[in-house]
């Protein structure tokens, strides 16, 4: 399964972004699809994640109300809303994916993702 990241960039403080995720796998009725995002010197963070089947999503604290998560199965991309952006949510940002769905207490978990993309910076200026 491939993943490919895009939308990052540079956006000021209360901007939008929106990131977009396809996957090269054909079958995605069990999908789970996470975010996470890495800002320098800090380590991984869950960031939202969707089951693809059923569309539950998950959101960080952090990010509810300002992030919405979604999916598009014909396309088999998943889609990451980012507005009202701030300063700190600065970082290189990863879609994850399990193949096989993830049970909901592991779906802030990047351990329970099998597949990784490559990552997209997100820059927000104050």
């Amino acid at each position: 399964v491939q993943l490919q990241a895009s939308g990052g960039g540079l956006v000021q403080a209360g901007g939008s972004l929106r990131l977009a995720c396809e996957t090269s796998e054909r079958t995605v009725a069990n999908f789970g699809m996470g975010w996470f995002r890495q800002a320098p010197g800090k380590g991984r963070e869950f960031v939202a994640a969707i089951k693809w089947s059923g569309a539950a999503t998950y959101y960080a604290d952090s990010v509810k109300g300002r992030f919405t998560i979604s999916r598009d199965k014909d396309t088999r991309t998943g889609y990451l809303q980012m507005s009202n952006l701030k300063p700190e949510d600065t970082a290189v940002y990863y879609c994850a994916a399990s193949r096989l769905g993830i049970i909901t207490s592991q779906v802030r978990n990047g351990d329970a993702y099998a597949y990784w993309g490559q990552g997209t910076e997100v820059t927000v200026s104050s």
